[in-house]
């Protein structure tokens, strides 16, 4: 079964009235299906758009495995749409075909006789300012670490990992890296709230873990549609070097990395493992 990949919200386009459109966008991962649709925004409901993935099923399309979503605002109308479709609905990030789209469709408005004629930005998503996690999460202590690629699934794959996300489109090989590749990570050593830090991750759904320079210097992940969170806080020199050849070698890897909790620095238990990628958009 397919994936699509769904966006619902207004574009630089107006209607006679001089009232903002918005515009329904349904791609899938294998380039076999594209969708358009548009009304006027006092008729952007969720009813409106139930109607138009119905018409779609209707027309012979088949139905989906799964609707992934990147818009915070398109996925609280889906959620509702979706409802009674029988279709799992995604909020995550990683929607590349649908923003290769968007920023397509970019290029046109500009020609469209009823565009409002602003600057517009297709996958840029209004984000609050990172908030940090709470002290009874915080594990003993963090580092920067980094595989060769062609070792990060051998160094897992044999290990009975309570929570493990490695998506497969996510796979070094699969993203056409070679062997040798180093592939950056942050590892926690949580302690006994090894499990707790762990499960509280899960429930946020991690996207990438950034340095961000500053003073003090802050490791930043970004979770959810939006979230952003501070992991950690630093002023130590070496510390900084070693982020920043963290940063070069993600930008090596096509922004593969990963994030390991342990309960402590044996490598004998793993609690938790994300294999993550950094957007170019989040750069």
């Amino acid at each position: 079964m397919s994936v699509w990949e769904i966006d619902f919200y207004r574009r630089p386009l107006q209607d006679e009235d001089g009232n903002p459109l918005w515009e329904l966008l349904i791609c899938d991962r294998e380039n076999t299906l594209k969708h358009l649709a548009s009304c006027a925004q006092s008729e952007a409901t969720a009813d409106w758009l139930k109607q138009q993935l119905q018409k779609l099923l209707a027309d012979g399309q088949p139905k989906p495995e799964r609707i992934c979503v990147f818009r915070p605002q398109s996925f609280s109308l889906l959620e509702i749409a979706t409802q009674s479709l029988g279709i799992r609905l995604e909020p995550t990030r990683h929607t590349p075909t649908l923003k290769r789209c968007l920023e397509e469709r970019s290029l046109l408005y500009p020609t469209y006789p009823n565009h409002i004629g602003q600057p517009y930005e297709p996958v840029t998503l209004d984000k609050p300012p990172p908030m940090p996690i709470s002290e009874n999460l915080l594990g003993i202590q963090w580092r920067f670490a980094s595989l060769p690629a062609g070792d990060l699934i051998a160094a897992f794959s044999d290990r009975l990992i309570p929570i493990l996300t490695m998506p497969r489109e996510f796979l070094p090989l699969n993203l056409g890296l070679a062997s040798t590749v180093l592939i950056s990570g942050v590892v926690i050593d949580g302690g006994r709230r090894s499990m707790h830090l762990a499960r509280w991750l899960e429930k946020v759904c991690p996207v990438s873990l950034s340095y961000i320079s500053g003073s003090p210097d802050g490791l930043i992940l970004e979770a959810g549609l939006v979230d952003r969170w501070v992991m950690a806080t630093f002023n130590d020199a070496e510390m900084a070097i070693a982020a920043q050849t963290y940063e070069v070698r993600k930008q090596l890897g096509k922004g593969l990395h990963f994030l390991l909790i342990q309960p402590d620095d044996s490598g004998m238990t793993y609690t938790a493992l994300w294999l993550l990628k950094q957007e170019s958009s989040q750069n």
